[in-house]
């Protein structure tokens, strides 16, 4: 009997630190970790066209002669671009190896519909039923069988990047709180938060995608995140959308006792955060912002300034972070 109990006793002390040293391992994260409080890695994402996934950092680094530290994709969901993953996969792989955290998106079409499929209605405004919703959280029902399906062909690409030894920060059903999308606005146990749970628990324990750094996203919109949380264990850095009025003291104020002393960002953004907004809530470790709306919402002088900003992290400025 004593045997037994010193033998699992080691076995729990062996994956208890295997667990920590996994966590602490994703050199990503732990660079994140350091600059929170002092420094914000620029971040810019890039959706269609993913034939061309690096269109709008290019535009970036041709407007303020620095590239962004910080690369987003975006598996997408139309036709053209689901033929193109594998392009926007590559170039995650080539940002990698320039020295850029990668990030990427999954807009995933619902899953009672097969892909491709549309904006509006399709990833907006085609909410599944309540009876739906309980089919898809409920394991081995024909509609969570669809959803696995659909992670399966995702999980390939992941795949490919953790040979290749890219650590990815991905997020999934972003935006919880925004109930126009299919998978949004269901707050509680059993609401977006679970299929959160089930999405990271098949990725990371039936895939075994271990290079996956797990974001959890909400937007400026509804003070509501704790209905939202899909618990520690389950997210690493805190991503927060801003379209409304997000740069506002109350909502940096209302996140950090949310969020504790994890990492938290700001995960999309169309006006860019002032050099003043970041000196005043340094806590956020990167900003990303989305796409085409970087150029229809910023002056080139204001993107110039702040790329040029003393607490702001450019490509350039990370050698040998890894």
């Amino acid at each position: 009997m004593r045997n037994t109990f010193i033998y699992l006793f080691a076995l729990f002390l062996s994956l208890f630190y295997s667990c920590k040293s996994a966590n602490q391992s994703f050199k990503s994260l732990q660079y994140l970790k350091s600059i929170s409080g002092s420094k914000t890695l620029a971040g810019q994402h890039n959706r269609e066209p993913n034939a061309e996934p690096e269109k709008w950092t290019k535009y970036i680094a041709e407007t303020t002669g620095k590239y962004p530290a910080l690369w987003s994709g975006d598996f997408l969901f139309q036709q053209e671009n689901i033929d193109q993953r594998w392009t926007m996969i590559k170039e995650a792989k080539q940002q990698w190896e320039q020295g850029a955290i990668v990030n990427i998106m999954w807009h995933a079409c619902p899953p009672n519909q097969g892909e491709p499929c549309g904006w509006d209605p399709g990833l907006l405004n085609a909410q599944l039923t309540d009876q739906e919703w309980e089919e898809i959280i409920t394991d081995g029902t024909p509609l969570n069988k669809k959803w696995k399906a659909r992670m399966d062909d995702i999980a390939v690409y992941l795949q490919f990047l953790k040979d290749n030894g890219v650590e990815v920060l991905f997020r999934p059903l972003h935006e919880m709180n925004q109930g126009k999308f299919w998978w949004g606005g269901r707050p509680g146990l059993k609401g977006t938060a679970r299929l959160y749970q089930i999405t990271h628990d098949y990725l990371v324990k039936e895939k075994g995608l271990t290079n996956l750094v797990w974001v959890w996203d909400m937007q400026d919109m509804s003070q509501d995140f704790v209905q939202y949380n899909p618990g520690d264990a389950y997210w690493d850095i805190f991503a927060f959308d801003v379209y409304d009025n997000g740069y506002d003291a109350s909502w940096y104020n209302y996140i950090i006792p949310i969020v504790g002393n994890k990492p938290m960002a700001i995960g999309e953004c169309a006006q860019l955060p002032s050099p003043d907004i970041l000196a005043a809530q340094p806590r956020w470790v990167f900003f990303m912002a989305w796409s085409e709306l970087v150029q229809e919402k910023n002056s080139i002088p204001e993107m110039k300034t702040l790329y040029n900003a003393p607490m702001v992290i450019t490509r350039d400025e990370m050698p040998g972070w890894k």
